[in-house]
């Protein structure tokens, strides 16, 4: 149904329907969509909750990933996913852009836009992958204060915070950094960069009852593990951040590089999404019945044909 329409809005307020698929039994699954057509084939695959990944953000715009975008372009992406989806999403929100106030401004501006959570990370600019090594933390408690001022600022979203320190502090920085992002006002924890089973099971032991996050991306520090997996040791969300953009990359590396040999695109024809999948997927025909329905409803009855006393 399209999103023009005041009854095709969720009721609810993002944060709200994100916790409340939170609260649901098992872990929640968030794949990351870093475009309103990738989260419209992860609806469409069943998923009830989505991801925007800053490096998938950034990348899709020829960027590294090294804070280098604004508020309002992250907002961009997060008004085309919710609009074509309805689904609640978990933003990257780097280290928040700024200070308290800044984290502040962030943290009204996504909600405002759509966004049912957001995570920021105690890294200092320019920050970086999780994955990537000699990454700078920001003091805890300068982070805290981060924290606390996005809990302020949120009327629904759901405050996640990440912490890098495991690489630097190991874990017992990284719990201890923890646990003062919750006194601060976390909702939940995103431990980033465990290289271990082991160290995912420690985390979870010594963070009694709070919500934690695991990341799931590819070519990086973190074995390759299922959701079952993340699920039985404890964790209540997975994240797999880049793996539609690093896909619909390959597939569009091999569509230029047949059009280059080629001068044509018939070799990728096979691979291509149709038009009429895509139709179907962004819902051309509601769009256009909404359009027509609005041009009949205001058409004057003596347009029709008929006679007016």
């Amino acid at each position: 149904m399209p999103y023009l329409k005041s009854d095709a809005l969720p009721d609810t307020p993002a944060g709200a329907r994100f916790r409340a698929a939170l609260a649901r039994p098992g872990i929640l699954h968030l794949p990351g969509a870093q475009n309103g057509m990738a989260a419209l084939q992860a609806k469409a695959a069943g998923f009830d909750a989505l991801y925007l990944s800053g490096a998938a953000m950034t990348a899709s715009m020829g960027l590294p990933d090294l804070g280098i975008i604004t508020v309002d372009e992250v907002a961009f992406f997060i008004r085309q996913i919710t609009r074509a989806t309805g689904l609640p999403l978990l933003v990257d929100g780097d280290t928040g852009y700024g200070e308290a106030l800044n984290v502040m401004h962030m943290v009204r501006t996504f909600e405002d836009a759509g966004a049912g959570a957001v995570h920021l990370e105690d890294q200092l600019l320019p920050k970086k992958c999780g994955h990537l090594n000699d990454k700078k933390l920001a003091a805890p408690q300068d982070m805290a204060t981060k924290v606390a001022a996005a809990a302020r600022a949120a009327r629904h979203l759901v405050v996640i915070a990440r912490t890098d320190a495991a690489a630097s502090e190991g874990i017992d920085g990284a719990v201890a950094r923890a646990q003062l992002y919750v006194e601060a006002g976390a909702d939940a924890i995103f431990p980033e960069a465990l290289t271990s089973v082991e160290m995912f099971r420690e985390v979870r032991a010594r963070l009694p009852g709070v919500k934690l996050l695991a990341n799931m991306t590819e070519f990086g520090r973190t074995p390759m593990l299922t959701a079952q997996q993340f699920e039985e040791l404890g964790y209540d969300m997975v994240i797999w951040p880049v793996s539609s953009l690093r896909v619909a990359n390959k597939a569009q590396e091999r569509l230029y590089a047949a059009l280059r040999r080629d001068g044509a695109t018939q070799a990728m024809i096979p691979e291509m999404q149709t038009r009429a999948e895509l139709y179907d997927l962004i819902g051309l025909s509601a769009f256009e019945a909404l359009d027509q329905s609005i041009a009949q409803s205001v058409v004057p009855d003596w347009e029709r044909g008929t006679s007016v006393a």
